[in-house]
């Protein structure tokens, strides 16, 4: 039953009522003194929600966790991982699942709130967040849902008046973060590990009528859920890959069964073109580097597979040869999505062998003259490639001579091309060196001014306006390289 209230809370938590084995009922802990720090009001709109009514002092008390809203059923959810290679049990040990909101186009999302308080699966956690992370997820979620990523997205962030402790005493905050669903590869280990058999099968059957609805009368509608799955993240790891984002912790509770980009914590975007660029603090062998995502995402996608065997056939053998047959589908799936967004990126529209190798020169040139990534496509994309490191070097030379014979064999125009280039190109992404500096304002300063701007700038990242240049400079040469933290 969908119950709505005047803010526009209108719930319908289809999540709350499986087995009871998936999840813990609980409140959100309450707050001292909850401060509104930001809101996203066209998305919140979005939602069919009352914006009026967020900003009162009863919708940040929900924003907040201090009250409840009407039709809500909080909950913790459960969820198991491989972190870096190694299986444990976790769960939502600083969130809370408010509910499933139906948006007025008829689509279902999570309502949670991340750094609400300790939970059963908090580990020796406190449960809290800090407002820096909180603000970071905010800013880089926006900005992937910008450029055409599909991702969680973020309501609001909130201070707590109250402090967390990591290294330091910092100010707490809690995000509240809009999902697909929380769903994740961890939830069916959990389940397949923890739980029946038929608990597994009332988990897929769920995530089908959830996400993929198309499945349902399909031969075998788990081994065609299986194939969705490992589309969509094939598809979402090359759009990562074509803009130079680093997810940071690709554990499998961090890959969503939905497709989207879930969990921001020590991710960031690349500069200098280097497959080899880790930015996450933690991240000691470069497990989840730039250039291993793809072949990590396989490896977690191998992991869901593995959970699904027992309703893939009823023969152990069987079943294992179809989920090796799926998986092994991935790797050229994946290479046909990036293939076909590097084409659009040089402003390519049919295909050709050569293609490939075309590709790969230009990235071993970026890569030998520590070029940055983005710059270099946004040069090409205003032909103005003397701006970039490359300039005259010798080997650019003869790669844009093949570039441009390329582009003459298709059929399109020089301006068509142009047009496809800069739809594919962002002329600016979040700069690590200027999310910090906007962080930094916020949290030491108080000054909130440096975010929104950031924020309005990353809101149409190809629109190539002239006010977005001087956020495509690079950061000042530094002896240190850049690190992330999980913000945990």
């Amino acid at each position: 039953m969908t119950t709505k209230n005047e803010t526009g809370w209108n719930f319908n938590n289809s999540y709350a009522h499986l087995p009871k084995t998936f999840f813990t009922r609980q409140n959100p802990n309450p707050v001292d003194t909850p401060t509104l720090i930001k809101l996203n009001v066209p998305f919140a709109e979005s939602l069919g929600l009352n914006v009026d009514m967020l900003k009162s002092e009863n919708g940040i008390a929900i924003l907040a966790g201090n009250l409840i809203p009407e039709g809500a059923e909080p909950l913790a959810q459960a969820y198991a991982a491989h972190q870096f290679g190694h299986f444990t049990m976790l769960g939502d040990g600083r969130a809370i699942l408010l509910g499933e909101q139906i948006t007025p186009q008829g689509e279902r999302v999570d309502i949670q709130l991340k750094g609400s308080g300790r939970t059963p699966y908090s580990r020796g956690g406190d449960g809290r967040a800090a407002l820096g992370p909180m603000l970071r997820e905010y800013i880089i979620s926006e900005a992937i849902n910008a450029l055409g990523i599909p991702t969680t997205r973020s309501l609001a962030v909130v201070s707590t008046g109250e402090s967390v402790f990591r290294e330091t005493e910092l100010a707490g905050a809690i995000l509240t973060r809009v999902a697909a669903s929380h769903i994740r590869v961890g939830t069916f280990q959990y389940v397949a590990n923890w739980c029946t058999v038929e608990e597994l099968r009332i988990l897929a059957d769920y995530t089908i009528n959830r996400h993929y609805p198309k499945v349902e009368g399909s031969e075998n509608r788990y081994l065609a859920l299986l194939m969705e799955v490992i589309k969509r993240q094939a598809s979402l790891v090359s759009k990562w890959q074509l803009v130079g984002f680093i997810h940071g912790v690709m554990n499998t509770d961090n890959m969503a069964i939905s497709g989207e980009t879930i969990d921001y914590g020590p991710c960031a975007f690349m500069d200098t073109y280097d497959p080899a660029t880790v930015f996450s603090s933690i991240d000691r062998q470069g497990r989840y580097a730039y250039g291993n995502q793809p072949y990590i995402a396989g490896w977690n996608l191998a992991r869901f597979a593995e959970t699904l065997l027992p309703l893939l056939d009823e023969n152990e053998e069987t079943a294992v040869k179809l989920a090796q047959d799926a998986i092994s589908g991935y790797s050229d799936l994946y290479q046909s999505y990036w293939l076909a967004g590097m084409r659009a990126k040089l402003g390519i529209f049919n295909e050709e062998e050569e293609d490939r190798s075309l590709i790969e020169e230009l990235l071993n040139l970026m890569q030998k003259y520590q070029a940055d990534y983005t710059n270099t496509f946004r040069a090409l994309t205003l032909d103005k490639f003397e701006e970039t490191i490359l300039a005259g070097t010798p080997g650019l030379i003869k790669w844009h001579e093949k570039w441009h014979a390329r582009l003459g064999r298709q059929q399109e125009t020089k301006e068509s091309s142009k047009q496809l280039m800069q739809k594919s190109n962002p002329a600016v992404i979040p700069r690590n060196h200027r999310v910090e500096a906007a962080l930094e304002a916020a949290v030491e300063r108080d000054d909130f001014s440096v975010i929104e701007k950031l924020l309005e700038i990353l809101s149409a990242p190809y629109a190539y306006a002239p006010e977005q240049d001087e956020y495509t400079s690079l950061p000042e040469p530094s002896s240190r390289p850049y690190r992330t933290f999980c913000g945990t």
